[in-house]
């Protein structure tokens, strides 16, 4: 899908010049937003997948050891987000209106990230084929399966560390 804006925090490390010459300077060059100072809600959409998508899964430890690194990033990318984005529907919001004084929501019907990118003109010919020979060759049960092993070597590996401790 095409970068059509990158909504930055407003920290120094997203701030600088650097970052925005590169977004500038592109083939097609992006939007660089940031959010306003003092509006804590800015970036709600994107904190509240970090709650779905990292700390239900992982929980609110600090996983400082270098070696969880790896294992970590494994269970996220190789794993996690296949069953999110390829078998966990979401919805979406497609309107909102007023009835006194509560905000009503019209939602659309439950769909996966997969199925909505397939059900747009997003993506090539190419990238359409590889998602839905990858959506094949999976399993739902079996990345659960996956996910469980890699979060049980994780938890393993900080109970022989002792920092066991640090997991609410």
């Amino acid at each position: 899908m095409p970068l059509l804006g990158f909504d930055s925090d407003n920290g120094s490390e997203f701030l600088n010049y650097k970052i925005l010459e590169y977004m500038q300077k592109r083939k097609h060059p992006v939007q660089f937003t940031r959010s306003r100072p003092y509006q804590k809600n800015d970036n709600a959409h994107v904190e509240q997948k970090n709650y779905t998508h990292v700390r239900k899964l992982l929980g609110y430890a600090r996983y400082d050891l270098a070696e969880l690194s790896p294992m970590v990033n494994s269970l996220l990318r190789e794993d996690w987000c296949k069953l999110n984005n390829f078998f966990m529907p979401c919805q979406k919001t497609v309107k909102k209106y007023r009835v006194g004084s509560k905000i009503k929501r019209v939602m659309d019907e439950p769909m996966t990230p997969y199925k909505r990118l397939m059900a747009t003109d997003a993506i090539d010919t190419i990238t359409r084929r590889r998602l839905a020979d990858e959506y094949q060759s999976m399993n739902p049960f079996d990345l659960r399966e996956n996910i469980d092993k890699k979060l049980e070597a994780i938890i393993k590996r900080l109970k022989a560390t002792n920092n066991f401790g640090l997991i609410h």
